[in-house]
């Protein structure tokens, strides 16, 4: 069962919930920069709820430069090997369908401000076609 903070953010906020990699990646190779929060079992991991409450605000505090999503049970291990973050809750920001960074855990808020602003200021990965 979805805890109800993690089912408010897809329902009451219309954040898509990423059940595969094809929503995955339409939704990173989307212009902008985007957010994945992969959730953990928030039975088992009590910071995932904090981070559900968390997300929505951080993502006001930078006036919506960024949007966001909810990694499904079926992706949570691919969106986390993508970014090399495997600590659950996790922020995971992508660009260009790469991602950019990451913020696993509960943080302060300093953290969380000065960490964003670290990940949002990162330039544009670089693709394929670019490196080729």
């Amino acid at each position: 069962m979805i805890h109800p903070l993690i089912d408010r953010l897809t329902t009451e906020l219309g954040w898509p919930h990423l059940e595969d990699a094809e929503s995955l990646a339409a939704f990173t190779t989307a212009p902008g920069t985007h957010v994945v929060f992969v959730p953990g079992d928030p039975a088992r991991n009590l910071e995932t709820p904090d981070v559900a409450v968390i997300l929505p605000e951080l993502r006001m505090a930078f006036q919506n430069r960024f949007d966001c999503a909810v990694a499904g049970n079926g992706i949570e291990k691919t969106v986390c090997e993508l970014a090399g973050a495997y600590k659950t809750p996790s922020l995971i920001f992508f660009r260009a369908g790469q991602p950019i960074g990451a913020i696993p855990k509960v943080r302060d808020w300093a953290d969380y401000m000065a960490r964003t602003t670290h990940i949002l200021a990162a330039p544009a990965p670089e693709t394929a076609a670019e490196t080729a």
